[in-house]
């Protein structure tokens, strides 16, 4: 910082000096820093990524990089005044950068004349992605009509209307739902998402990339169209006044590891470095106001956002020696002659809003359960005529060959196939009723859970619980010695954890969050307050190792508050075990973390128990858990994530507590999609023990695991390798992962992985071989496992052969790659993953009956089994038989993409009410413009089931002009309508209805 501000402040004072063009940085933390600079000394600073691919890498895991620097260059050279500095990594420039040319920008106004097809052609040159539903920048979705668009830098779209060819309404939408806002637009103006590239540039670089030997998976200008540029491309430094700082050079070799198509690196070199201040000192004063008094006589700048964090340190605002600076920059320098002191705080990158409509990715021969005949396959929509009038059914197929046709206003009784990972579905026969004895065995077993937790909710209501005494100072300095900054739902959960351990009652509350979200340090936070009050806590995990990992990183951390941390679990010896029980039995030890070893124990005043993964615990440790919990708080943890349904409904009768949020600092993983070559995986290897890491190996097949261990030794002959799967003892599995993150081995190779509480930070790559053989939820989840650190993680999807693939898992598994929502697939896997969560927390011991029917209809039992028992009176949920001779679907003339109409299939026939309806509707006719007649029926349809049902009717039919309508008490009633028209038949059906 320093040494920048000294050198920008010189050339700002100094006319005489070489103008600086290009500032060249190390990453993206210094480039923040100049740029604060650049900005505050009143230069324009344009700001590019940190690009740390190799020469014919796959970009599509770099497509966030490559947007920012497309965009940044868009606007730096956009910009026409002369005060402009260009910021950036070195290894962003160490490549040949797109040039000026290749930039352009064009503008749609209200009523303009649009040529569709050569706009089309022009979208399509420039890198635009054609979709269905456009959910992040780049993309453009053309739906007769009306077309959407995101362009780069954009945190929303634009939806145009046309009239023929002329624009009739610009409006914006929000990508997260979908909807336009209803204030009209005179204007917008697109610019690329690649580079601005004529037909003829475009099928040239295109053919190019086809011809290259890059083993990327789908070759394209997205994947690969930064390399092969040419002479569209220039190196910049060679171009620009440059100037590079110290640390920069410092990564000269590093950043040259991989030269090719890299600038001679001599050549940096050669630019003019920026050297280390003399001036300044870099400061950061814990009280502000006390450090300006020492400085009284140089000049002071104060750097704020607003006048309030002026007046909370009281420091006047007319102080006349102090010149207040109105920014968001943050510079905190002492220099001879001047001190500038930043009051703002670091605000965190903003998070790009991903669509939050999970689009329904029932693929075909999916497994799906419908709630009374069971586990059928999925096979597609078909329209079925009837007695003349047009519908659309879903088909399902059972044993023996059997259709089910279910009309799609009823697509609420089947629900996708959800289980775990290893498990497969067994198709149902029709008509047995061997479905419905199975749900009543669930349904029995499910009031035997329920009732346990109701039952322990209400007893734990009656007792008094021990009130903890919370020292907000001394909360503070530990909270200040963890060196970073708490997410926001961290210090959320902590505050709802000291209310309930504060408030007199029994605390019992559950903390669900992904590994390395911080949930130990929430845990630390509660133990602290409770040591501190004079009272005793445990600890208690599921394994060894992990009983380890927490005692190491809370023994560090209690350390400097004097609080002495003990372990108990199986490796401790009897000698120490005998000591720690009577520690505890006489109230001396206050802090032990360990295995069940721990339910065994004596306490003198116990008032916290915490538990780690409390649905790995088998049914007698369970039991003695429950025992411990009289009028102790208990708080568990978890780090599978829960549905919000199952949140709820939970939420009544225990605390719940949620981390969503990954610390700032973590790096995240980036992703690629290879066929399998053992050169490749040779590369991987080494790739990742170049920086000292370890690697999972992922090959889910028992049966050829050994096999493939031998083949990992061939290709790399030096390596230590050892294996886990699920019929390898539990203890021998467990020394396995401890030898393993004790670094006593390169290759971890398994099964579907690794447990998911495990926090194995050195393991930061991951092979998935078959990846096409795998489920969107498992994949994440497996993804999941590295990147967790502050290294970051790499994931490799492997396929065999890639000309075996459907093109649906191939598009699957690029949209994994990039990191992009394509398909919504990463709101759907998370969606499953807690439907998976929510199964597992609650009674893993029944998964054969989850196996079964499957983790979605187990979990909607479940929760009308809480209401039933609470006392909620749940509105029995009730089908209806519409069998209206009127076409009424949603056209594919109207829609044309399966899954889209499937989606609001779904949503209408889950509709409960008219507000429900009428919103869906509005949404429909914003995003693909006015119903056309069978959609419009369609909608009429729902409302008659909506009314139908309010009206407790069962049935309704029409023949010829008679309409008939039969109640729950098997009642008839005829009407007839003024003619068998479609209209006719729908009016007269709603006037009914509506009496």
């Amino acid at each position: 910082m320093k040494n920048i501000y000294e050198f920008l402040k010189k050339l700002k004072d100094e006319k005489s000096l070489k103008k600086c063009e290009l500032l060249i940085v190390n990453d993206d933390a210094q480039a923040q820093v100049a740029s604060h600079i650049v900005s505050f000394l009143g230069f324009k600073p344009f700001v590019l990524a940190d690009f740390r691919a190799n020469f014919k890498d796959d970009l599509l895991s770099f497509s966030d990089e490559i947007q920012d620097i497309t965009k940044s260059l868009q606007d730096f050279y956009g910009y026409k005044k002369e005060d402009k500095i260009l910021i950036s990594p070195i290894r962003t420039v160490s490549f040949p950068l797109p040039k000026k040319d290749c930039f352009d920008s064009f503008t749609i106004n209200f009523a303009d004349k649009l040529d569709l097809n050569s706009f089309k052609q022009k979208l399509y040159s420039w890198g635009y992605y054609f979709v269905d539903i456009v959910t992040s920048a780049g993309e453009v979705s053309i739906r007769g009509d009306i077309f959407d668009i995101a362009p780069l830098g954009s945190d929303f779209g634009y939806r145009v209307s046309l009239f023929d060819d002329e624009v009739e309404s610009i409006r914006k939408f929000d990508i997260e739902d979908q909807k336009s806002q209803k204030e009209e637009l005179d204007s917008f103006t697109i610019i690329p998402a690649f580079l601005a590239l004529s037909e003829d540039s475009f099928e040239e670089l295109s053919e190019k990339i086809e011809l290259s030997s890059s083993d990327a998976f789908v070759k394209d200008i997205h994947s690969l169209g930064f390399w092969y540029l040419d002479n569209l491309a220039h190196y910049l430094p060679q171009n620009m006044n440059s100037f590079i700082t110290q640390e920069a050079l410092g990564e000269l070799d590093e950043a040259y590891i991989f030269e090719e198509k890299r600038l001679n690196k001599d050549k940096f070199l050669t630019i003019p470095q920026i050297y280390s201040s003399k001036e300044y000192k870099e400061i950061s004063p814990s009280n502000v106001k006390e450090f300006i008094s020492f400085h009284k006589e140089k000049k002071i700048t104060l750097i704020t956002t607003s006048e309030a964090r002026i007046k909370a340190l009281d420091i006047p605002l007319d102080d006349k020696a102090i010149k207040y600076h109105f920014s968001d920059e943050i510079i905190n320098l002492l220099g001879t002659n001047e001190v500038i002191i930043s009051l703002n705080k670091e605000v965190k990158k903003r998070k790009k809003k991903r669509v939050k409509l999970v689009v329904d990715e029932l693929v075909l021969n999916d497994f799906v359960v419908h709630e009374k005949h069971g586990i059928g396959i999925y096979k597609g929509i078909e329209p079925v005529s009837i007695m003349g009038a047009k519908r659309d059914f879903v088909v399902i197929h059972y044993q023996g060959e059997d259709r089910l046709l279910i009309p799609v206003e009823n697509i609420d009784t089947i629900d996708r196939y959800v289980a775990d990972g290893e498990s497969y579905a067994i198709v149902d026969k029709l008509g047995r009723g061997s479905f419905a004895k199975l749900k009543e065995k669930v349904k029995d077993r499910l009031f035997e859970i329920a009732n346990d937790i109701i039952k322990l909710a209400a007893a734990r209501e009656l007792v008094n619980g021990i009130k903890i005494f919370i020292d907000d100072n001394l909360i503070k300095k530990f909270q200040k010695s963890s060196g970073f900054a708490y997410t926001k739902d961290q210090t959320r959960s902590i505050n709802e954890i000291f209310s309930d351990l504060s408030s007199g009652k029994v605390m019992d509350r559950l903390l669900s969050g992904d590994v390395g979200f911080g949930k130990t340090e929430v845990a630390m936070n509660a133990l602290l307050a409770v040591v501190n009050s004079g009272y005793q806590a445990i600890f208690v995990c599921p394994t060894t190792l992990l009983a380890t990992q927490h005692y190491h990183s809370i023994s560090k951390r209690f350390s400097e508050f004097g609080i002495e941390v003990f372990k108990l679990d199986g490796k401790t010896s009897p000698k120490e075990k005998t000591s720690i029980k009577k520690g505890l039995e006489s109230g001396d030890i206050k802090l032990v973390i360990g295995t069940h070893s721990l339910l065994d124990i004596k306490t003198n005043n116990l008032a916290l128990v915490i538990i780690d993964e409390e649905h790995k615990f088998g049914v007698k440790q369970k039991e003695k858990l429950k025992g411990l919990r009289e009028d102790v708080h208990i708080f568990s943890m978890s780090a599978t994530p829960i549905p919000r349904t199952l949140n709820l409904a939970l939420s009544k009768l225990k605390g719940m507590s949620s981390l969503l949020t990954p610390p700032s600092e973590r790096l995240g993983v980036r992703t690629y999609v290879k066929e399998y070559s053992e050169a490749l995986i040779k590369e991987i290897i080494l790739r990742e023990k170049r920086r000292g890491g370890q690697l999972f190996y992922v090959h889910n097949n028992i049966a050829s695991i050994e096999a493939k261990k031998k083949d990992l030794l061939q290709i790399v002959p030096n390596i230590k390798v050892d294996v886990i799967h699920s019929q390898i003892k539990p203890a021998d599995a467990e020394k396995t992962i401890e030898n393993f993150e004790n670094k006593e081995f390169d290759i971890l190779l398994a099964t579907s992985i690794v447990e998911s509480g495990i926090h194995l930070p050195n393991a930061n790559s991951i092979i998935i071989d078959g990846a096409d053989r795998f489920g969107i939820a498992d994949l994440h989840q497996l993804r999941g496992r590295v990147g967790r650190s502050n290294k970051e993680g790499f994931c490799y999807y492997v396929v065999e052969d890639k000309s075996k693939i459907t093109p649906e898992a191939i598009k699957r598994l690029v949209a994994l790659e990039s990191n992009s929502y394509l398909g919504s697939g990463t709101a759907l896997a998370h969606q499953d993953l807690e439907i998976r969560g929510g199964g597992n927390i609650i009674g893993a011991e029944q998964s054969g009956h989850i196996k079964q029917i499957g983790y979605g209809l187990y979990l909607k039992m479940l929760e009308e089994t809480l209401a039933t028992l609470s006392g909620e009176t749940k509105t029995k949920e009730q089908n209806i038989d519409i069998k209206l001779a009127i076409s009424a679907y949603i056209s594919e003339d109207y829609i044309s993409e399966d899954r889209i109409r499937l989606e609001l299939y779904r949503r209408l026939s889950r509709a409960i009410n008219k507000e429900e309806l009428y919103n869906i509707e509005e949404e429909m006719e914003d995003r693909f413009g006015k119903l056309d007649i069978p959609t419009k029926q369609f909608l009429d349809l729902i409302l008659i089931k909506i009314l139908a049902i309010q009206k407790e009717i069962n049935q309704i039919s029409s023949y010829e002009t008679n309409i008939t309508f039969v109640n729950s008490q098997g009642l008839k009633e005829s009407i007839k309508s003024r003619s068998r028209d479609d209209d006719d038949i729908i009016n007269t059906t709603l006037e009914y209805l509506r009496k």
